[in-house]
């Protein structure tokens, strides 16, 4: 005749069962918290390079580009643009700015290598050109000052403000002139606070 009898582990393989069990918590402690170091620097990594080599993000402090781009807005643009073709004229751009270096701007482009910019009356000649330039994207028109004369050097650009008459652009600055490889990216669109086009 048999006895049922309750058959209990003894107490030190009860201790190595939970032994086992708390390494291996370890174990997928370490290795989940490998997984995130692996993502968080694989993203580090594609935003430097994003940042450095393909985009270029910008806050615009100044209304000196109203309408087109409002003060405080952010801007997008593309550091590949200009890598196999030149900057057009009405490109907004990024660039240098040419009497501190430090500093980023972000104006419209002008005046082409070569152009005479001639500015009076309110209005923007190119070239000794009988007819003003068509800047549709102005804020206002230019309050009338002194006559300008500008001549672009080659392998430079001359940039304004859409909001002409309270821009610190080319007609003001110490060195007239934006190199070409001073310039750091086309401008794409606005994202915040009022995302759009660059038009």
């Amino acid at each position: 005749m048999s006895e049922n009898k309750d058959y209990r582990e003894p107490e030190e393989d009860q201790q190595d069962r939970g032994k086992g069990r708390s390494r291996k918590e370890k174990i997928n402690w370490k290795k989940e918290i490998w997984e995130w170091v692996k993502i968080i620097v694989s993203a580090a990594v594609i935003a430097l390079v994003l940042n450095n080599f393909i985009i270029a993000n910008s806050k615009v402090p100044s209304g000196s580009m109203e309408n087109t781009i409002m003060t405080n807005d952010r801007v997008i643009g593309s550091r590949l643009s200009y890598l196999f073709a030149d900057p057009q004229r009405g490109d907004v751009v990024i660039f240098h700015y040419p009497d501190d270096e430090k500093i980023y701007y972000v104006k419209r482009v002008i005046g082409l290598p070569g152009d005479t910019v001639d500015i009076y009356g309110g209005h923007v000649y190119l070239n000794e050109s009988d007819e003003p330039l068509e800047e549709g994207y102005i804020r206002e028109p230019m309050v009338p000052d002194e006559p300008m004369h500008f001549e672009v050097p080659e392998g430079c650009y001359f940039m304004l403000g859409d909001n002409r008459n309270y821009s610190k652009d080319a007609r003001y600055w110490k060195n007239r002139y934006v190199k070409k490889e001073k310039i750091i990216a086309k401008v794409l669109f606005r994202y915040y606070p009022r995302p759009g086009k660059i038009r």
